[in-house]
């Protein structure tokens, strides 16, 4: 342990060093001068001080108030020498930080067992402060787990409504990347912009509840059926809002309000504008974009001129402006993601898509 030793008396130095070396694992680092320690503790940070009261360039409490206010020395011993014995400085050292005092001139026996005293107390702080370190990292490693988990929890869940659903894993990934893309022209951080990506792939989860005669039905749903499909905005949002975990409740609310309209015309809840969650404003973009240019087994791609021409016609009406002109205004990074993920190869007959909308 390194013992930091301020005195300007160069008797008074080696007197000090020589009993710092009867202590067990210490060495000392000595100056003449407390403007050179104070520098030196900028860079190095002492396991104890010793400072004495009278020097010339700065007194003992100016050092310590100096020193407490340096990087990793607040919980540093100081141990104060002094030949005065007046309670107001005695009060005001303490006030400054001092931890001890030893009073001169200085007893060996004193002066060795109030040493290790404080490098006891050095060594204690110390552990905890590792042990703290330890257990923040534990923390950090534990809820790290759990985040993997719910994100394996996610991908099994969008896994098992792409099994049902005619929309390919393809559209899952490039939707959540145009949702993030949105979401970075919006001025969304990045930890946002994280939660979104994450998150947005579950849109569709409440798609599980919906019988296949009328998810892969072939032509135009009758009333009847288009009230059915539109439930799966309610059975996603019951099905993920069931967790606890800040991640799926978050889900659940994009898989709630994606259909919703910004006009309040749309499903379930015809909200209206900003009442509508702002993922749920993003997803709608995203996901209408990129299921209009997917061939589906019911329906032919559109253009992508078509498909953004059909954002531009809905901004303001269908879907939020300033999502729309988000989306827009990445189309160079769009066509990458589009490119990046592309769908295999799917057999025809159709629908209009555009109805499910």
């Amino acid at each position: 342990m390194q013992v930091l030793i301020i005195d300007d008396t160069q008797l008074n130095l080696t007197l000090m060093e020589h009993l710092v070396r009867r202590l067990p694992d210490c060495e000392s680092i000595s100056f003449l001068n407390p403007l050179l320690a104070r520098n030196w503790c900028r860079e190095q940070v002492p396991d104890l001080v010793i400072v004495d009261y009278m020097m010339p360039e700065m007194h003992g409490i100016e050092f310590t108030r100096q020193f407490r206010e340096l990087p990793g020395c607040a919980e540093v011993p100081v141990l104060m020498v002094t030949a005065n014995h007046e309670t107001s400085l005695r009060h005001e050292a303490l006030n400054q930080g001092i931890t001890d005092f030893l009073n001169k001139p200085v007893d060996k026996t004193e002066f060795l067992a109030r040493a290790r005293n404080m490098l006891s107390l050095r060594e204690s702080h110390k552990k905890l402060t590792d042990r703290a370190a330890w257990l923040a990292e534990e923390v950090r490693l534990a809820t790290g787990k759990i985040v993997t988990r719910e994100q394996e929890t996610i991908f099994c869940l969008a896994k098992a409504a792409e099994y049902r659903d005619p929309e390919t894993g393809s559209h899952i990934l490039r939707m959540a990347h145009y949702s993030r893309q949105i979401a970075a022209n919006l001025g969304f951080s990045l930890e946002q912009q994280e939660l979104l990506l994450k998150t947005a792939p579950m849109h569709d989860i409440g798609k599980v509840g919906t019988p296949d005669l009328i998810l892969l039905k072939p032509g135009r749903l009758t009333r009847d059926e288009l009230a059915i499909m539109r439930q799966h905005t309610v059975i996603g949002y019951e099905v993920l809002s069931a967790s606890s975990s800040p991640l799926m409740k978050v889900a659940a609310e994009i898989a709630h309000s994606h259909h919703e309209k910004y006009d309040g015309s749309g499903y379930p809840g015809g909200l209206k504008g900003e009442e509508i969650p702002v993922f749920g404003r993003i997803v709608a973009v995203a996901d209408v974009f990129d299921a209009l240019t997917s061939e589906r087994p019911y329906k032919q791609a559109w253009s992508v001129e078509q498909a953004s021409q059909f954002l531009k016609d809905g901004s303001g009406v269908h879907f939020d402006p300033s999502c729309v002109d988000a989306f827009l205004s990445g189309w160079k990074e769009v066509m990458e993601i589009r490119e990046r993920f592309l769908d295999e190869g799917i057999p025809l007959p159709r629908r209009d898509i555009a109805e499910d909308f």
